[in-house]
């Protein structure tokens, strides 16, 4: 499919999509929306691909928030379908079974936010600004916003976020771990590409089974995550990967998963 919204290429085992509407600071459309959630699909039933970055064209900004012209015409009707939309696309992103990496080059606002958000690492150029500044519109985050800052930060660091509108650096990011690493901006996309890489050279298996336990273990009690989590352990030793892995290591030689 041909995208006008969306940039994507594959580099080995890492796909790359790159949200490219630079003149609106790559901010989110409908189209966007659409466009994102039809590569995510391709990408999860695509096996070549073992880890995937999520970044912005130009050095200002990765998304600087929703397209405010489509928001003004909003009504109760088209604003839950919106909401559906984007929170459809952000809990694909979240429960992708390859690995996402955002690489946040500036502005992360509104559901630029909410999207970095889904993603299971995120990496900030040191010019990046982040924050949920909807109530500046008379809105709320609408995309998972207030569920998933108040997970990643704790309720209160989300509620002065998202009840002032206020910004945030990548260090104040950082400080609160709402992003992983901080680098200059020159670097993120070769640093991004390098995690990506070390990523992607590990077992596909293992790395979808522990985002799957990982994320899981989140909305459960412990007994329950580390329960679901044996189950996983169990299905993998039975697995191709789990044998070449541990001969890899007895022979002191790099292993070559297949994801079998």
């Amino acid at each position: 499919m041909d995208y006008s919204n969306i940039k994507f290429e594959i580099d080995g085992p890492i796909g790359l999509i790159t949200i490219d509407r630079p003149k609106v600071l790559n901010a989110l459309n409908d189209e966007t929306i659409a466009e994102l959630d039809h590569c995510f699909t391709s990408i999860g039933d695509n096996d070549s691909v073992r880890c995937v970055i999520l970044t912005g064209t130009g050095e200002k900004s990765f998304v600087a928030g929703a397209d405010i012209g489509e928001l003004a015409l909003c009504d109760v009707v088209s604003g839950q379908a919106k909401c559906d939309r984007g929170q459809v696309l952000m809990n694909k992103i979240e429960n992708l079974r390859q690995p996402v990496i955002c690489a946040v080059n500036g502005f992360a606002l509104g559901g630029g936010c909410e999207i970095a958000m889904a993603c299971d690492i995120r990496l900030a150029s040191e010019n990046a600004m982040i924050g949920q500044p909807e109530v500046n519109l008379g809105i709320i985050p609408g995309y998972g916003g207030t569920q998933r800052l108040a997970r990643l930060v704790g309720p209160g660091k989300a509620k002065q976020m998202i009840f002032t509108g206020d910004f945030i650096n990548a260090a104040e990011a950082h400080r609160i771990g709402l992003v992983d690493e901080v680098y200059p901006l020159e670097e993120l996309l070769d640093k991004t590409k390098k995690m990506a890489g070390k990523i992607a050279s590990k077992g596909p298996l293992a790395i979808k089974a522990a985002k799957e336990a990982i994320n899981l273990g989140m909305d459960v009690d412990l007994k329950s995550g580390c329960a679901h989590e044996a189950v996983l352990f169990a299905a993998i030793c039975a697995s191709e990967d789990k044998a070449e892995g541990t001969k890899a290591f007895l022979e002191k030689r790099k292993a070559d998963f297949k994801g079998k």
